[in-house]
């Protein structure tokens, strides 16, 4: 596995999915088995819509759980001010960046772990963008291969 394919956590973001995870196999999953076991009772289970539905439901949740719990073994977790004072772009980073092509369109990212991502203001180190500036710093130009074809950025300033 190499940096740019590392998965990364922020202590906030890993408390989040422990969190997620703890109220997952707490609340929801025991009131999923309520609901499958009062849906038995109705009967004949091959026509029982709600037994059906709090099995999907089950399923769901089940996979939502093991997601959260391969994420959290796997992550490396970092302070979510690892990046304060850095001159190099790394997970926490704020940065201007400037499409080399059209020096108007520019725009200011946060790079974050791949749960706090939102896709507009925060976009994940793992992203096309995200991967192509880590570990770069101001005055870098990057190239981006993104699904309309390749772009160049230049990192106009690494903010924080």
């Amino acid at each position: 596995m190499s940096f740019h394919d590392e998965l990364i956590l922020t202590v906030s973001s890993k408390r989040q999915k422990e969190d997620e995870l703890h109220r997952l196999r707490n609340v929801e999953l025991p009131a999923i088995r309520t609901a499958i076991q009062l849906a038995r009772e109705y009967g004949d289970l091959s026509e029982n819509f709600e037994y059906q539905a709090a099995r999907q439901a089950q399923a769901i949740l089940n996979g939502r759980i093991a997601e959260l719990e391969a994420l959290i073994t796997r992550a490396r977790v970092i302070e979510d001010n690892a990046a304060e004072g850095s001159v190099t772009v790394m997970i926490g980073s704020t940065i201007l960046l400037r499409n080399t092509e059209d020096a108007e369109d520019e725009f200011k990212v946060t790079i974050t772990d791949a749960a706090s991502a939102n896709g507009d203001d925060k976009i994940s180190s793992l992203s096309p963008i995200g991967k192509a500036v880590m570990g770069f710093k101001t005055g870098d130009i990057v190239k981006v291969t993104l699904p309309d074809g390749e772009s160049s950025f230049e990192i106009v300033q690494v903010i924080i």
